[in-house]
């Protein structure tokens, strides 16, 4: 057992000064606020849960800074991200991810739901293991230390039934069959769950009826994520192919539910709104990546009053920072109603702790209280951002970011402390410079 002293603790029910912690097995064996003196171990500042980041493509990071020269759109943007994707192996993606995932811990994450499509060689010929490239990310997030949900991705088509063209053929499986018998050649591990997502309804084939009913089948008690409505063209594909929106399309074959994550839902109808809710669905926003494609802002309060349950990611990593997305969520409403007020701290806290671990299958995790797993992210109370804002939920939302994280521990574990920060962008210099070189 090992103890420690915490000098201000954010717990289920509020803010709590010296908060007695003891750890055993990775996990929290006892939760004792109001601690006036003791020899344990003592972490200074604000300690909240770990941090979910619920949408990743960890290849994307390879991105930042380099799409900004030209207008551009969603579509020229994909353009360069396929330019990264063509360049890696299983071992240069290792070193990338790795080096990623490593900056996501150095921002208090401490759990990654990786949204990979990125599955074959080139030219679309599975590797020796099929499963290669989803193998050196789940050893990428054991080396850099936090836990992984692997959402190995279905990509059928190009766009509603067009086979896939170009680097597009190393996210294709042969068939849904075939997808579904090597994600099964996955073995799941205490730090690693292993999920299904389908890339979005433009990925299906042109009759998608037995594809979506396999997917249900198999997606049974297990998180199954979707790109959904992320931009209007893809509402309007659907429509033309379909007849329907994409939500109603997998409503309409028993793919939403309260295991089901709709990422960006940014485009959505009245109905959609309602059938995501009735399902106490998740919602995946994920605003720095949806502003820097200029993609839109989605309804974000309007889903959570019909029943949806907010989360959040970094998806292309513009930047890695679970703070900024949560106070962007708020911020976003702010500027498309013109009225403040749509979200309380504490719900945009829960939505990156306990409701994000969730939605990636990790529900003894996401809150300092007995039992769950031991995930402590402290942050400096006293920096520029930080000081004289309160030290609560208000701090963790509206003042703080990445680099206030002093230490973040995982399963019991500390994982990062704030001198290794020059390290962590060592690394992802050298890992980025040889792609691109």
């Amino acid at each position: 057992m090992t103890t420690y002293l915490l000098e201000r603790a954010l717990l289920p029910d509020g803010v709590h000064d010296d908060v007695l912690v003891d750890v055993v097995d990775g996990r929290f064996a006892a939760v004792e606020p109001g601690v006036l003196a003791s020899a344990a171990e003592r972490l200074p500042g604000l300690t909240i849960p770990g941090l979910a980041n619920t949408h990743s493509h960890a290849f994307h990071r390879a991105l930042r800074g380099r799409t900004q020269h030209e207008r551009g759109s969603f579509w020229t943007w994909r353009e360069q991200m396929y330019a990264v994707a063509e360049r890696l192996d299983p071992d240069s993606y290792l070193t990338l991810a790795t080096a990623v995932f490593r900056e996501m811990v150095a921002a208090g994450i401490t759990c990654v739901g990786e949204f990979h499509y990125l599955h074959h060689r080139p030219d679309g010929r599975p590797y020796d293991d099929p499963n290669a490239m989803g193998l050196a990310l789940v050893e990428a997030a054991r080396v850099a230390g936090l836990r992984i949900t692997l959402l190995d991705t279905l990509y059928l088509s190009s766009g509603f039934g067009a086979p896939p063209e170009g680097v597009q053929v190393r996210y294709a499986d042969a068939s849904a069959h075939a997808w579904r018998d090597r994600v099964d050649a996955l073995t799941p591990t205490d730090t690693a769950i292993v999920a299904g997502a389908l890339h979005s309804v433009r990925a299906l084939p042109a009759d998608p009826g037995n594809t979506l009913a396999l997917l249900a089948d198999w997606a049974t008690d297990r998180p199954l994520h979707v790109h959904l409505s992320e931009q209007v063209a893809e509402n309007d594909g659907c429509r033309s192919a379909h007849g329907v929106t994409p939500t109603r399309l997998l409503a309409d074959h028993g793919l939403l539910g309260p295991l089901t994550s709709a990422v960006h839902a940014t485009h959505l109808s009245e109905e959609d709104i309602a059938l995501l809710g009735g399902a106490t669905a998740f919602v995946s926003f994920c605003p720095t990546t949806e502003r820097d494609l200029g993609d839109g802002v989605g309804p974000s309060r309007r889903l959570a009053d019909a029943g949806a349950r907010l989360t959040l990611g970094s998806d292309s990593h513009a930047v890695i920072d679970l703070f900024e997305e949560m106070r962007a969520v708020e911020l976003d409403e702010r500027l498309v109603s013109q009225q403040r007020g749509h979200w309380q701290a504490s719900e945009l806290v829960e939505a990156a702790t306990v409701s994000g671990h969730a939605s990636l299958g990790w529900a003894d995790a996401g809150s300092i209280e007995v039992g769950q797993r031991a995930d402590l992210v402290t942050l400096d109370t006293q920096s520029p951002r930080t000081a004289g804002t309160g030290s609560d939920e208000h701090t963790v939302v509206f003042a703080a970011v990445a680099e206030d994280v002093v230490s973040t521990m995982v399963d019991g574990r500390f994982v990062f402390s704030a001198g290794e920060r020059g390290e962590v962008g060592h690394a992802l210099a050298q890992a980025i410079g040889r792609i691109w070189t």
